[in-house]
């Protein structure tokens, strides 16, 4: 099982990202955003959490312009896996591989605490190991996780049941306390809270573990 993990200017989630990965038996490759392709056999993008680029025009609206998007596109157009998270899930939504936005927290404040989500959906290589309706605490940092949609596309993500994850107490005010999206194939996740950042009991928790776990349990037996 092989991930790639995108590294642009301002992620810092990039090394806790791949670390993750690492623990659930993938073999990671770090990859540069000025880079034209992924490595061969990648099975699993990781788009991590950061500031890319400043954060400037829009948070993820330059690193979704990047040279090696082009072939992130081409592997999600394949069926390969890819989760961002963050600044991850804000490029992902700016790239057009996820609906919907991320705007300004309601409170315009940074937010940086753990949360609880709660598991919205098992159907998804990501979320096979949770249980339907489990709460997870997981750390958010952010201060652009306020996801919006219009109605008719929020419906059409809780009619299909793509939406991954909701908060149980919402702080940001993302529409319908949404967490976390899945793309119409269920195979690009886009999440706003740190599963990596709740993968290792030494950093206070492993509730994100699981996530990695599924991930690498469905490609081991694809």
């Amino acid at each position: 099982m092989k991930a790639a993990v995108i590294t642009f200017p301002g992620s810092n989630c990039d090394r806790d990202l791949a670390v993750a990965f690492e623990q659930a038996g993938f073999q990671v490759s770090r990859v540069w955003h000025k880079d034209s392709d992924l490595p061969a056999g990648a099975d699993v993008v990781g788009v991590p959490g950061g500031f890319s680029h400043g954060d400037y025009l829009r948070c993820g609206a330059i690193a979704a312009r990047a040279p090696i998007m082009a072939a992130v596109h081409r592997h999600a157009e394949r069926g390969g896996f890819v989760l961002g998270i963050c600044n991850g899930f804000q490029v992902l939504t700016e790239a057009g591989l996820l609906p919907g936005a991320l705007m300004r927290n309601a409170g315009l404040k940074f937010v940086c605490k753990p949360v609880v989500l709660k598991v919205e959906t098992v159907d998804s290589a990501f979320t096979t190991d949770y249980a339907p309706g489990q709460h997870l605490t997981v750390p958010v940092a952010h201060h652009d996780g306020n996801y919006q949609a219009d109605a008719d596309t929020l419906d059409r993500l809780e009619g299909e049941g793509r939406v991954a994850f909701t908060y149980a107490d919402n702080p940001n005010g993302s529409a319908r306390d949404i967490a976390g999206v899945l793309s119409a194939n269920r195979r690009v996740l886009g999440m706003m809270p740190h599963p990596e950042r709740a993968a290792d009991p030494l950093l206070g928790g492993t509730d994100g573990s699981a996530l990695f776990r599924a991930l690498a349990g469905q490609l081991a037996n694809a």
